[in-house]
């Protein structure tokens, strides 16, 4: 499917932009931006669906890490109404894209359950509804019995639905983007690492590792946890994690329609969360953070199956047939952040875990941008490099950070 869409970078004539990274976000910014009638370059270093975009849990969750009256009050009433009503927002543009386009994606739209395991964890879940509720959002607060009944998992005092959200195949959401961004003139390029930009007069000349050069007159850096020294200091601002998951065999029949019977993704309270979810093909996927370095072997996943049977005894002995891991960027305000430090040279960086809504918007409001240059269109403000000190050492304290945090939710289970 996917070769023939590929394109080999144009070696004349100038672009109106070139986009840096081929997941979710570069995509969707390609995709609306071709559809505006722009002439787009994407150039992918690897492989697409290969990121964090065909990688990742498949959970399409619509919101910020923040609830509306913290937005209201940090970024003041328009700015904040208008983030919020971006944020509520971020699964509709994902699922109305798959119908619109008709993408060849396996999706459920059940919602998306926030479990509580804590009194505290339960409060916060109770503060949410209340200010989602308040705004008309479909979104429900759950009692013992019926998040015991939602999820058929153990340990849980309650916990909080979000009937907005759902569960998509993100590899097959990543390729499918692909091929209606070709299909609407969009040039997508594979193995094309992006080693040098630079600026010429009104222009940005686009080197690759592979000899490629481009001329454009914007480029996009839509290569979030992936970022590297391309822009100076802009993958300082990020802490990159590696979020593990693991697959099941097919559940037994006997087990599969009381273990997430009404298709919703999980994500838990815990200050090392999982997350979990039901695939198409009747398998439990579930992830979380893992260690800062390379997996090794299968033990890397060891605490994933541990958290497995900790939730469902009754799985215990049942196989993992697949392990894999991608990665998530994080900023220290846990906010997406857009640059441009220079005229037509915009970046985007900080999916917070939840990129597959929040870049499919972010994305045609980018190309929004592209096209027309009204800032006003980006729904988070334009906002300085700054790379976060002492950024060498960070990883060596986010694993200790973990390690720590492991340990806490152990003495709450």
């Amino acid at each position: 499917m996917i070769p023939a869409l590929l394109s080999r970078p144009p070696t004349s004539g100038t672009l109106d932009a070139v986009i840096v990274g081929g997941g979710i976000m570069g995509l969707s910014t390609a995709l609306q931006a071709a559809r505006s009638g722009l002439s787009v370059q994407v150039l992918e270093a690897g492989a697409l669906g290969q990121g964090a975009s065909g990688l990742n849990g498949g959970q399409v969750i619509p919101g910020l890490k923040y609830d509306p009256e913290w937005l209201i009050e940090h970024f003041g009433k328009e700015r904040g109404e208008a983030l919020i009503a971006f944020a509520a927002s971020t699964a509709d543009a994902v699922f109305a894209t798959i119908e619109d386009e008709k993408l060849a994606v396996p999706f459920t739209r059940s919602g998306w359950i926030q479990a509580a395991h804590t009194e505290t964890a339960l409060k916060a879940a109770e503060n949410r509804d209340r200010q989602w509720r308040a705004r008309g959002a479909d979104v429900k607060l759950l009692d013992q019995a019926e998040i015991a009944a939602m999820t058929g998992a153990n340990g849980y005092l309650g916990g909080w639905l979000d009937r907005r959200a759902g569960v998509i195949d993100p590899l097959a959401y990543t390729m499918e983007l692909a091929r209606v961004a070709s299909s609407a003139g969009a040039g997508i390029a594979e193995h094309q690492r992006v080693v040098k930009l630079a600026r010429e007069a009104s222009l940005w000349r686009v080197s690759t590792e592979a000899g490629a050069e481009l001329r454009a007159k914007s480029v996009v850096l839509a290569t979030n946890a992936y970022t590297d020294g391309l822009l100076p200091g802009l993958a300082r601002t990020i802490v990159p994690l590696h979020s593990f998951q693991i697959a099941t065999a097919p559940l037994p029949a006997g087990l599969a329609g009381t273990i997430l019977p009404g298709g919703q993704a999980v994500s838990d309270s815990r200050r090392i969360l999982v997350y979990y979810r039901k695939s198409v093909d009747g398998r439990l996927v579930l992830g979380g953070r893992g260690r800062m370095a390379l997996p090794t072997g299968a033990s890397d996943w060891a605490h994933l199956e541990r958290a497995l049977v900790r939730l469902y005894p009754q799985l215990a002995g049942l196989a993992i047939e697949k392990r894999w891991f991608g990665r998530v960027a994080m900023t220290p305000d846990h906010l997406p952040h857009l640059h441009e430090p220079e005229k037509g040279l915009l970046a985007v960086v900080g999916c917070q875990g939840r990129g597959v809504g929040l870049m499919s918007a972010l994305g045609a409001r980018v190309a929004d941008y592209l096209a027309s240059g009204d800032v006003k269109l980006l729904p988070f403000p334009l906002s300085p490099i700054r790379p976060i000190p002492l950024h060498a050492f960070r990883q060596v304290g986010v694993a200790a950070t973990i390690a720590w945090y492991r340990m806490l939710d152990a003495f709450e289970r």
